[in-house]
């Protein structure tokens, strides 16, 4: 799918200057998150989102993509260079918990043996690894096709399985921005499944081995992406290098607030509100 630019100009730093735009995210670091997702329970639905460099640039391009961060229960800033860089420029603390992190933890000192637990995406030798390392017994994989977000049918019978697997404790969207803010809003949105989801894009590969976490000073340092593109520059190097810089203007621009402590699982009407005259229609293929 090719990107749909609305805009008087294709300056995408002048189009900046003719916006309004923010951000409402949780102030959790990971402790607080924990507690968090730990008491969020199977009798109400909500989603996690985890906005990165790479999703911020998204959220500023495409108003659909705002409409997904919008309805989620909780925003966690998954990103110490965002948090580095707006401590440096506007002199604002913002508190970080990195979703590979939250997973983690997640699936190391809350999830139960017994807890129906769900992972949409990763392989089928992925899903056992994580099912025989934390003991889970009502664990359950959909793996659904590549590129399956633009097939109405297959996105159908991913949503029909997650559905008739819960009600669950955790569902976990392993699938790609912005795949998984997609099928966690269209879940919210039908009204039938119960529990948390939590789109965390690439911590089941991290957890599983299948790609290696930068070390612990790199990740505090809040160069994490550096480490990513050594690792990969093939599959990183339009990511960061490219799309990446777009994130300095930006940050100039969209301002980062903090939400009240107490759950918001429903929509954000202010953010829904906040269009810009630059706007991109959400694209698959831009998916990690």
């Amino acid at each position: 799918m090719r990107r749909l630019w609305v805009c008087e100009t294709d300056d995408y730093v002048q189009c900046l200057h003719n916006m309004n735009l923010f951000l409402n995210i949780d102030d959790y670091d990971l402790e607080e998150a924990l507690k968090a997702v730990a008491a969020f329970g199977s009798a109400r639905y909500g989603y996690v989102v985890t906005p990165n460099t790479d999703h911020l640039i998204r959220y500023s391009r495409d108003v659909q993509f705002r409409a997904l961060y919008a309805q989620a229960a909780y925003v966690l800033l998954d990103s110490r260079f965002i948090a580095h860089t707006v401590g440096l420029i506007k002199r604002q603390v913002l508190r970080v918990c990195l979703g590979s992190d939250l997973t983690t933890a997640v699936l190391t000192s809350v999830v139960k043996p017994l807890d129906v637990t769900i992972l949409v995406g990763g392989t089928a030798a992925q899903a056992q690894t994580l099912q025989e390392r934390f003991g889970l017994k009502a664990f359950h994989h959909i793996d659904p096709p590549m590129k399956f977000i633009s097939d109405p049918a297959a996105v159908e019978n991913c949503l029909r399985q997650i559905e008739a697997i819960g009600p669950f404790r955790f569902c976990f969207l392993a699938i790609g921005s912005p795949q998984q803010e997609i099928i966690a809003q269209k879940l919210k949105e039908r009204g039938t499944s119960r529990g948390l989801a939590l789109c965390v894009g690439a911590a089941v590969d991290f957890l599983t081995g299948a790609e290696r976490r930068a070390p612990k000073w790199m990740q505090h340092a809040g160069m994490e992406w550096l480490f990513r593109l050594l690792q990969n520059p093939k599959r990183m190097s339009r990511r960061y290098l490219i799309r990446g810089p777009a994130i300095f203007p930006l940050l100039w621009r969209l301002e980062l607030r903090i939400r009240p402590t107490a759950v918001i699982s429903g929509v954000n009407k202010e953010a829904l509100a906040a269009t810009p005259k630059t706007l991109m229609t959400t694209n698959p293929e831009q998916a990690l």
